[in-house]
């Protein structure tokens, strides 16, 4: 280990650095606060750790108005401190500045210290090793002793590459998109229902420039939220109902600078890490971050979020109003599909954003693919939705849009498309109850954002007045708050400089990826079954759409379908069906096609076993349940011509290891009276895309 002595650049207190390097002979001597842009070839490979002797600072740092403005910000979300809190945690400046100001709030009231007397009650740290440098291990171990010294427990999580480590141009995408993951899962295993990162302004800053000088629309430039509603993949049974597992994702430093980072930690006496890879060129936050670091004046920096903050007023703006049309004008059926009341949604009346975020919201929904709709897509789904009545079909981002069924074109229903090309799968997982869980922390989520709407609903947009820059692109949102002064004409230069070097690098960097992706050619389209069986008592989450779970139960009745005569003579003596014996049974998940109903039509004219003969059933030639197949046919026929002919196809089926159908659980079939199926319709994510605020 090296060590070096070095004067920071801003507030001029002495800070001693020390760093591990990989090859002794290797030094330099970065300032602690804003470091020049390194070359690609002068990146040291391993972090650098601040460690700030702020003796000389203590008192010249307010923490009062640090931790009252945090507090303030914690009020807003609608939490309170007997939540559970994680918190994500890097060892750099911003998550520890985060420990430090949620540690000092979590022990004002009445909740301190836990019964060991070491850590504060309810607040853990979540520390993700990426494992993409040797030295990794060692830093987050060096990270959570610094953690742990502040009476937060933490827990270190390794990233498991399971495809491979992450390509260099994908690299910043990948490791956020996994440590996400595992702040997730964490907080599930701890039942915890709210996370903390620590974005903060000029994280925003740079988020504009680089949405700007992508051409982005007022939505993308009011940059993160406040609070969202974040969702992962497991479920829970509780209070006798499916309940998606989420977590409230909390931004509470959007108020704060950077500088205001570093004076955090100095005020408080506490180390950091510098990674110096957030300094390399070949990224682009980067290269904005390094930019800016040359314009932020307070001129510059106090106009720049003022046109931010104003974004984030017509955001607010179009969400309310999206929401207000969903409860209005959708209908959502159990068998996966939506349906849009034209003629009370009204889209001539609507202004062309809000319409256009709505039918997003309804599309990814339906899909479950979280991705934003641009471009000529955007256009033509504005198009067909205002051509009332509609008489043609459409398919796009996932779904397949088409009049409803005796609706005369004034209803559209919105269908997932299964030969779209969007990623699909089938997960297991374990499900709990209410009798197994400590706690429903989904019950204690819904109450923090009850919390926070009840905060927000003081500060709604009510009028399109109030929202600035309503149907205006990245060019048009700058000439406007020029035009109404909300922004000189020296941050308006500057700021369309900046875009234009950042789309320098990015068209260069797309003519690169595209050429050397030229001979990669095909498309991924959903998987017909699952990638292991569904065994009898396991659940799965089949296209993250549906809850699907069946199991054999020993014990049947005879009563199955009340006016019909149904002979069941042909089961064992102690009134067992004699598919439950049947070794190793395993069903498997796909979607609906063709031939599953026309062999539903087959089974309905099997004859009726007036011998009380078991009957060989067609395509199989298996003896099986024979009058209870033939009568549940015939019943989930019926309730197939209900369905339209385009939802169904996206209908989930049991099938066995031949191919053979099993189950339709959404219409109520299944071969055997023995099996019992069921799948429910609980899309991981919600429609609207769960709670989010952007005050």
């Amino acid at each position: 280990m090296a060590r070096g002595l070095v004067l920071c650049s801003q507030t001029r207190t002495i800070a001693k650095l020390s760093f591990f390097l990989p090859y002794p002979k290797l030094w330099f001597k970065p300032h602690c606060h804003h470091h020049p842009c390194y070359g690609p070839q002068n990146i040291p490979s391993a972090r650098v750790f601040c460690h700030c002797d702020s003796s000389q600072t203590l008192n010249l740092v307010d923490m009062a108005k640090y931790n009252e403005a945090f507090s303030r910000r914690m009020a807003m979300a609608g939490i309170k401190h007997h939540n559970r809190i994680a918190l994500g945690v890097s060892g750099g400046p911003d998550s520890m500045a985060l420990c430090v100001l949620a540690a000092s709030w979590k022990t004002e009231g009445l909740y301190g210290f836990d019964n060991s007397g070491k850590f504060i009650d309810g607040l853990f740290a979540i520390i993700v090793d990426h494992g993409l440098r040797s030295e990794s291990k060692d830093e987050a171990s060096l990270v959570g002793n610094r953690v742990s010294e502040m009476g937060i427990r933490c827990k270190i999580v390794r990233c498991d590459w399971l495809n491979g480590k992450p390509k260099q141009g994908h690299l910043q995408e990948s490791a956020r998109d996994m440590r996400y993951k595992i702040f997730l899962d964490v907080c599930m295993q701890n039942q915890i229902s709210v996370l903390l990162v620590a974005h903060h302004a000029d994280d925003q800053a740079e988020l504009f420039i680089l949405r700007s000088s992508r051409d982005s629309g007022v939505l993308g430039l009011a940059g993160m939220a406040f609070t969202s509603q974040v969702f992962s993949s497991h479920t829970n049974f509780c209070n006798n109902d499916w309940k998606n597992h989420s977590v409230l994702l909390v931004r509470p430093l959007l108020d704060f600078s950077k500088e205001d980072m570093y004076k955090i930690c100095q005020g408080s006496n506490r180390d950091w890490v510098e990674d110096p890879t957030n300094r390399s060129p070949l990224f682009a936050r980067n290269r904005i971050r390094a930019s800016l670091g040359n314009l932020l004046s307070g001129t510059f920096n106090s106009e720049l979020q003022a046109v931010i903050s104003a974004c984030r007023r017509t955001r607010i703006y179009v969400d309310q109003i999206c929401n207000s049309l969903i409860k209005q004008s959708i209908t959502v059926m159990d068998q996966g599909f939506a349906v849009i009341n034209l003629k009370t949604l009204n889209p001539s009346k609507i202004e062309d954003i809000c319409l256009s975020k709505f039918i997003t919201l309804v599309l990814q929904f339906v899909s479950q693919r979280q991705r934003p709709i641009r471009g000529s897509t955007s256009k033509l789904l504005l198009q067909y939705i205002r051509t009332i009545p509609c008489k043609t079909s459409l398919t796009a981002a996932g779904c397949y849009i088409c009049p409803a069924p005796g609706s005369k074109g004034f209803k559209a229903l919105v269908c997932c498309s299964v030969d779209c090309p969007l990623p699909s799968n089938a997960e297991s997982f374990h499900t709990f109850s209410n009798v197994e869980e400590k706690h429903c922390f989904s019950d204690e989520l819904e109450q923090i954002i009850a919390n926070g709407k009840s905060y927000s609903n003081n500060n709604l947009v009510t009028n399109s007045s109030q929202a600035q820059f309503l149907d205006m692109r990245s060019q048009s949102v700058l000439d406007e708050a020029w035009r109404l002064d909300v922004i000189s004409e020296s941050t308006h230069r500057s700021i369309i400089s900046l875009q234009r070097e950042e789309v320098s690098h990015f068209k260069s960097k797309t003519d690169e990826v595209a050429s050397g992706c030229e001979s990669k050619q095909g498309t991924e389209h959903i998987a017909a079954f699952l990638s292991e069986p569904l065994l009898p008592g396991q659940t799965c989450y089949f296209m993250n759409r549906f809850i699907i779970s069946w199991k054999l139960s020993k014990e049947i009745s005879s009563n199955w379908f009340r006016g019909e005569p149904l002979s069941l003579s042909y089961l064992e003596g102690d009134g067992h069906c004699c598919c439950v014996n049947e070794d190793e049974m395993v069903a498997k998940v796909r979607t609906m096609i063709d031939a599953d109903w026309l062999y539903l039509a087959k089974l309905t004219k099997l004859p009726h076993s007036d011998n009380f003969e078991a009957t060989r059933l067609p395509l199989t030639g298996k003896i099986a349940c024979s009058d209870y197949s033939r009568l549940s046919a015939k019943v989930a026929l019926k309730s197939l011509k209900s369905i339209p002919v385009a939802a169904r196809k996206s209908i989930p089926v049991l099938v066995d290891d031949h191919g053979r159908l099993l189950s339709i659980p959404s219409i109520g079939f299944k071969h055997c009276p023995c099996m019992k199926a069921s799948a429910v319709f609980k899309p991981r994510v919600p429609l609207g895309g769960g709670h989010s605020s952007f005050l």
